[in-house]
């Protein structure tokens, strides 16, 4: 016994010609739909068919096989019928299949994926940029200081010996020392360090000086500089290469922060190659001490160097705790140490840096 026929008015462009045609639409049970006019007859089948649009009385459907194809049908067509042919998509084809619920709970399960993606992708991405890609990002952020790194001959002799005692291996990092009153150091892509001449004015000893730059070579030694600058800039800093204004770039470099896991590492490493070369920590100790870190409640006061990493007090007592029953060599002579402080006043070529250009 053959299903019943269900049938209906039906107007439909054939997606060929710019003739409408006008007739009835019928379905006998299977898998078409006819369509029988005077000027023609087309069968299309029901798999074929997308839902278009409603108007005022009436629905719209589309073929997926004929971009220009329309069938104009009664909105109250017979039930049989109807149940045949594609439904409105109130939200979009796969969330109407599974229905609101569980398309929001899909939805919110792959945002926090992102989110945690996001959050981590540093964390192992960083070590993982190629070398040649870091050092050619940083020779840009050295560029973009542009003539504001500090050189003279005995200034720069005595940053080559700090540089050495703090830094043994064999290709060594490259470190300078920028004309910018900020009290801070930073370090760059691709083994490079920059001592803000502010930081050289407020050291009172080498020592200081030495774990500063001791810490700061750790952070390039354990491959923390491309994970800190992807949390602070994310992708765009490999994307662009870091084409900024010198601004832009020492603001950023200034309030990159790492880890407390990573602070601590680089630490370890400068208090290791301090005990190495016979530095004492006790500067160190006194750079942070002096700073706010002898007291937890000055922490939030803090500014410069000091701020943008954490649990100063903490690190001034892991240095004091360094030198406990060993002796110690001078780093540098007062006249080196004091060349590094002359640098920047004694370059007549370096430019300045104006916090409110």
């Amino acid at each position: 016994m053959s299903e019943p026929a269900f049938q209906s008015f039906a107007q439909w462009y054939d997606g060929h010609t710019a003739v409408k045609h006008e007739g009835e639409a019928v379905w006998d049970g299977g898998g078409l739909l006819r369509l029988r006019g005077a000027s023609g007859s087309l069968e299309v089948p029901f798999a074929d068919l997308e839902f278009g649009e409603e108007r005022p009385g009436e629905t719209v459907y589309r073929r997926a096989s004929e971009p220009d194809f329309r069938l104009i049908l009664p909105a109250d067509l017979p039930p049989g019928l109807a149940s045949k042919l594609p439904e409105r998509q109130t939200y979009g084809a796969w969330v109407d299949k599974l229905g609101l619920g569980k398309a929001s709970a899909i939805f919110a399960t792959l945002s926090v994926a992102a989110v945690a993606l996001f959050m981590t992708a540093p964390e192992w991405l960083g070590p993982r940029i190629p070398q040649s890609w870091e050092r050619n990002l940083g020779d840009a952020m050295v560029g973009d200081f542009g003539n504001r790194l500090c050189h003279t001959r005995d200034g720069d002799r005595a940053l080559t010996k700090l540089l050495a005692k703090v830094d043994p291996e064999q290709e060594k990092v490259r470190a300078g020392v920028a004309n910018i009153g900020m009290v801070n150091a930073v370090a760059l892509p691709g083994g490079q360090v920059l001592l803000f001449d502010g930081l050289v004015q407020d050291a009172e000893s080498p020592e200081e000086l030495a774990g500063v730059l001791g810490h700061e070579v750790g952070h390039v030694r354990e491959r923390h500089v491309m994970t800190a600058l992807l949390r602070q800039f994310g992708l765009t800093i490999l994307l662009s290469g870091a084409n900024t204004t010198v601004g832009d770039t020492m603001f950023g470099l200034a309030a990159m922060g790492y880890s407390r896991d990573a602070e601590r590492e680089a630490d370890e490493y400068s208090r290791e190659r301090m005990a190495e070369s016979r530095i004492s920590p006790l500067g160190a100790a006194r750079f942070f001490e002096r700073l706010g870190g002898d007291d937890e409640a000055d922490e939030e006061g803090l500014t410069g160097w000091v701020s943008s990493h954490p649990g100063p007090a903490e690190r001034a007592k892991a240095y004091r705790a360094a030198a406990r029953g060993k002796t110690f060599e001078p780093v540098l002579t007062a006249a080196e140490f004091q060349a590094l402080k002359d640098m920047c006043k004694q370059d007549p070529d370096v430019e300045s840096f104006d916090l409110f250009f």
